[in-house]
């Protein structure tokens, strides 16, 4: 509708102050269970650098790389440089962005919890397929279907949750996504460390217990409230109020209400969200939508969690030991989310972000030095300098956790409107996995020709984004989630783009 003068205008005015409401019993419940699906990625991610450096798995699949890594003479950079391993795991994140994309009109057509359930169930699939695995095609088969699970699940959780949240406690309430995609990871490490002495088939069972997640995400996803803005889109508009009171703990929801009922009058105005999305009113949280989850990867947080075991081990850690430092990296990843619930929602997004960018700068920069000074072809690290490395790595870990970790899903999922929403979620997820796909493809490649600069690679894309963050990125916290419109018309630089009027530039 060009020029959107004669439409739904959106949420007209700003009505914040007069929100009401408490956390109840019931928003809690749905947000915990429905952050389960974070569990699914962080599982994920955690198993997949275990399992490739577990020799049972390397002789089934890769014995090319199994010999290279039992060489004594072998560049430490170079031993586990193999395409076909790193499309182990990279083929996941493939398959996840193709359906994140897919996920959008599911979300928006059938509700979140559709989504979710679809998720869970390709999930639990993969999980059987890569626990059974006979060949290269069913293992890469498997992967597959977890990459469909994780692409419809990272694309309507962390909606879900912002949605679900009042506003003073969805920073807080969205970081359970974090937790148990942390906590995911963490519990990984810990079977990994398990079933790496179950030798030759202890690879299948680390596989295999994916569907624990999976399981508990399908369950979770069908027994859950529909989310009121979800319901009130879809023309539900008696049954929306009467979630949102009971989620809300108050009959007196007026002014939410009216706000929710605002935007999806111009949410059912637009045919076409993805298109939407282009319009200038919405510049401002498509370029969030694409550099955020960009950045995240960009830290180098999923190369150093993907290939951990390998990484310790190129480090000249002994097998055990380098998948215990992992496992150690996994419990502060997620112990970290805990500062973030206690902080997003009193200090804010920028300053967990800007100041958790400067702690990975210097520690990234550390750790390069350490590896170029002591740590070359044939060569192993002493303990004093292996110890200080992983300490070094931690501390990086500790401030991705509290910072871009979880902000990373939680601010693209709480600025868009309604309108475009779900295809916003659906850009963010697959930008997320592109540039996942992207590193963890190309990431023991570049190990093996970077080698030690690898850390200062990733400690530049963190220096950019941390100035990105301080000049560009507006303060979320406090803000309703239909009222974000107002933020940007505010804001030094994206006031000259977003127009005064609610609903001009708006376009089928």
């Amino acid at each position: 509708m060009a020029g959107g003068h004669f439409g739904p205008a959106g949420v007209a005015k700003e009505r914040a102050e007069q929100y009401q409401g408490r956390v109840t019993v019931s928003v809690i419940i749905a947000c915990v269970v429905a952050a389960v699906g974070g569990s699914l990625f962080g599982y994920d991610i955690g198993i997949s650098g275990g399992v490739t450096s577990m020799d049972g798995f390397l002789l089934k699949f890769f014995p090319g790389v199994y010999e290279k890594k039992k060489r004594v003479h072998e560049n430490n950079y170079c031993k586990y440089n193999d395409q076909g391993l790193s499309s182990f795991t990279s083929s996941l994140y493939l398959a996840g962005l193709v359906a994140s994309l897919i996920a959008s009109p599911v979300t928006r057509t059938y509700g979140r919890r559709a989504s979710i359930i679809c998720g869970g169930v390709s999930f639990l699939i993969g999980a059987t397929l890569n626990a059974s695995a006979a060949n290269l095609a069913m293992l890469l088969l498997g992967r597959i279907m977890l990459g469909v699970g994780i692409g419809f699940g990272n694309q309507a959780v962390p909606v879900y949750l912002s949605e679900m949240a009042p506003t003073h406690l969805r920073g807080a309430l969205n970081m359970m996504f974090q937790l148990a995609t942390t906590t995911g990871i963490f519990t990984a490490n810990m079977i990994n460390y398990g079933t790496q002495k179950l030798d030759p088939w202890g690879w299948r069972l680390s596989l295999g217990l994916a569907a624990v997640p999976a399981v508990l995400m399908t369950v979770g996803g069908i027994l859950l409230p529909e989310t009121p803005n979800s319901l009130i889109e879809r023309g539900m508009q008696d049954k929306g109020r009467k979630v949102l009171e009971k989620i809300r703990g108050t009959k007196n929801v007026d002014a939410e209400f009216e706000d929710m009922v605002d935007a999806s009058e111009l949410a059912n105005s637009i045919k076409h969200p993805f298109r939407n999305i282009l319009i200038k009113r919405n510049r401002p949280q498509l370029v969030m939508a694409i550099l955020l989850p960009a950045f995240q990867i960009l830290t180098g947080i999923n190369s150093i969690l993907f290939y951990a075991p390998v990484l310790f081990q190129s480090m000249g850690f002994g097998g055990n030991a380098s998948l215990y430092s992992s496992a150690v990296t996994g419990a502060v990843l997620c112990s970290s989310t805990f500062i973030t619930i206690a902080t997003v929602d009193r200090v804010g997004r920028r300053f967990l972000l800007i100041s958790g960018g400067i702690q990975m700068i210097i520690c990234q920069v550390i750790v390069s030095v350490i590896l170029g000074l002591k740590f070359g072809d044939n060569q192993h690290l002493s303990k004093g300098f292996s110890v200080l490395v992983v300490v070094m790595i931690c501390l990086f870990v500790l401030a991705f956790g509290w910072s871009w970790g979880g902000l990373g899903w939680t601010i693209p999922s709480e600025i868009f409107p309604l309108e475009t929403r779900s295809a916003g979620q659906s850009i963010t997820v697959a930008v997320n996995l592109l540039f996942t796909f992207v590193i963890a493809q190309s990431f023991l490649s570049l190990l093996c020709a970077f080698k030690f600069g690898i850390f200062l690679f990733f400690a530049g894309w963190i220096l950019l984004m941390t100035i990105f963050v301080f000049f560009f990125l507006p303060e979320t916290k406090g803000v309703p989630i239909e009222e974000m419109i107002f933020l940007w018309r505010k804001h030094w630089f994206w006031k000259r783009i977003v127009p005064g009027n609610p609903g001009g530039g708006t376009a089928e």
